[in-house]
């Protein structure tokens, strides 16, 4: 371990302790003759201690808090068949509770239900894909949006329809439990997991096993606040792992460093872009069938130490911070009983950078003779007929598999090379492109506010606004990433976005009234590029955001040094300067 814990960290542990110790004292400060209060058992103690706790130490906690002791959302279903039956939506603690069903009660921007599934590695096969279409069209808007967790959500749900969406999607072998309020979330991995030529490791198992163990151990959903896990298999397109709670990264170990040379995940711990930060390396590595084991002692600490009275500090960032890398991987290994395996950066060799691209367009497989065909979806919507009409395209053409990444697109794969062409055809039949456009690789939008009380503006509208502008105008040579988010939760992950714009309320005149708008950063970055975006403008009117970001573009290709990216051009120069080239092209 890394030697003698800091001052901070002491002080952390201590308040750790001495609430526990207040629990206690107070259990034993019973009237005479009356039944001491039970300490808490079960899958639900752990949490139920936690709350505990921060109460002992004179804390108030979260309305949210307070609401999962009451009941926790996985104990609400025979209340939500009964709302549904009556054709009522949750209101008050209950709304937050549907949430651990995957229904998501989005009023005011839509007075109905948000159904998020759960796809472990974003894989689904053609029939269930097609099933949900079929759910979509029948009981939501006939549409479904593909997330930036490769995932899919259902829209403009009635109140009494909720129900028959969960149970038909339990129907197709996939389920909805655990993708909203304080859970684990849908698990992603590389999506040419499997196929991809250049990877160390097939992500499927790894997420599949982690998925099942969430899903059958109830303690597992006694967390402050959201969590997200992802694995990285090494391949060309990235998981943006380094974006997430937990992001495991396949490396290569190189023999002599006192390991079993060969393929291992390397842990990172502590990515919230939307809190500006990134996963940084412990330098721990985990063997992969470890993998499920260490996520889980890794939640059960977080379960016993985040905050469970300010949501803003609730996430494992916060944790990490008061403690220490090392300081919290020393109860990890308490919670595992063993201690974690280390290794020195020159002990792991470089890793295959990915690329920007390669989730658009036909590329060739690992398996010889076939190809894997990357299809375009503008800000990730797709209607019911057209996820019909790919469904019997991955039947037709290629192995069946629908696998969705984190651009909002998808991947079909096991297309033969001699069918490519006709695969195409079909799928530019539906209205939708197998083109790798420099903008359309990396234009991602959260839903806005068309769909979500939090947003501040229209997102997919600006987004798709700003493509169509800007493809009209511009010929790029090199990829771009504008990531459209309506609010700080940044779902869009705005802070690395070569161009990042986060939802705002402009104001247009004095008498108060505002018009949807956005701040725009710049130089962004993830991976072996990863940065945090600057803010370059604030209150820019959306329906100004294309001209904006079409002068940002041609500033760069006028200026640029030698083919320099556009993410180092807006990195080189402070805002002032850029500003004044933008603002004179």
């Amino acid at each position: 371990m890394g030697g003698e814990f800091t001052t901070e960290q002491k002080r952390y542990l201590e308040g750790f302790v001495s609430g526990a110790k207040a629990v206690q004292a107070t259990s034993m400060q019973v009237p005479r003759g009356a039944p001491a209060p039970a300490e808490p058992t079960g899958p639900d103690a752990a949490s139920l201690k936690a709350m505990a706790r921060f109460e002992a130490e004179g804390r108030k906690l979260t309305a949210e808090e307070k609401g999962k002791r009451e009941e926790l959302g996985l104990d609400s279903y025979d209340r939500m068949k009964k709302a549904a039956h009556e054709g009522t939506f949750p209101k008050g603690p209950d709304v937050f509770r549907w949430k651990f069903h995957g229904l998501f009660h989005v009023a005011p921007a839509q007075d109905s239900f948000m159904c998020r599934l759960r796809i472990p590695n974003g894989i689904l096969t053609h029939w269930q894909f097609r099933g949900v279409a079929d759910i979509a069209a029948t009981h939501g808007g006939g549409y479904t949006d593909v997330t930036t967790r490769a995932n899919l959500q259902i829209r403009e749900i009635p109140a009494t329809d909720g129900i028959d969406v969960l149970e038909k999607l339990v129907g197709l072998g996939l389920t909805a439990k655990g993708s909203g309020a304080d859970n684990i979330r849908n698990v992603t991995g590389t999506p040419t997991a499997g196929i991809d030529r250049q990877e160390l490791l097939d992500t499927r198992p790894l997420a599949r096993e982690w998925h099942h163990y969430i899903l059958n151990s109830r303690d597992m959903y006694g967390l402050p606040r959201k969590f997200n896990v992802a694995f990285d298999g090494a391949g060309v397109i990235g998981a943006l792992e380094d974006t997430n709670d937990i992001g495991f990264q396949a490396v290569r170990v190189k023999d002599g460093f006192g390991v079993a040379p060969g393929v291992w995940l390397r842990l990172a711990l502590g990515g919230i872009t939307g809190h500006k930060d990134f996963a940084r390396d412990t330098g721990v590595v985990v063997k992969p069938d470890e993998a499920t084991e260490v996520s889980a002692a890794i939640v059960r600490v977080f379960i016993d130490t985040g905050d469970r009275t300010d949501r803003k500090k609730a996430r494992l960032k916060y944790v990490l911070d008061a403690l220490g890398f090392d300081g919290f991987l020393a109860l990890v290994e308490q919670k595992l009983g063993r201690p974690l395996t280390r290794l020195p950066a020159e002990a792991v060799e470089p890793r295959a950078e990915a690329d920007r691209l390669a989730h658009l367009g036909v590329h060739p497989q690992k398996q010889a003779g076939l190809s894997y065909i990357g299809v375009g979806l503008t800000v990730g919507r797709m209607s019911a007929a057209q996820m019909h009409g790919l469904a019997d395209i991955a039947a037709r053409f290629g192995d069946g598999d629908m696998r969705l990444t984190v651009w909002q697109n998808l991947l079909i794969s096991g297309v033969p090379d001699a069918r490519v062409e006709e695969a195409c055809a079909a799928v530019e039949a539906l209205g939708l492109s197998t083109r790798a456009t420099p903008l359309q690789a990396g234009l991602v939008a959260c839903t806005g506010s068309k769909g979500c009380r939090f947003a501040a503006a229209d997102t997919k509208g600006t987004a798709r606004a700003i493509l169509a502008h800007c493809e009209a105008r511009l010929a790029l040579d090199g990829p771009v990433n504008i990531h459209v988010t309506g609010c700080h939760n940044s779902c869009a992950q705005h802070y690395i976005g070569d161009i990042g714009l986060i939802g705002a309320r402009v104001p247009v005149n004095d008498d108060g009234d505002t018009v949807d708008g956005f701040h725009l950063l710049v130089g962004g970055g993830f991976g072996s590029e990863a940065a945090i975006a600057r803010e370059l403008y604030r209150d820019v009117k959306a329906e100004e955001a294309p001209v904006v970001v079409e002068r940002l573009l041609k500033s760069w290709l006028d200026h640029r040094q030698d083919g320099e990216a556009f993410a180092h051009f807006t990195r080189r120069l402070d805002p002032d300067a850029l500003k004044a080239l933008v603002e004179a092209a």
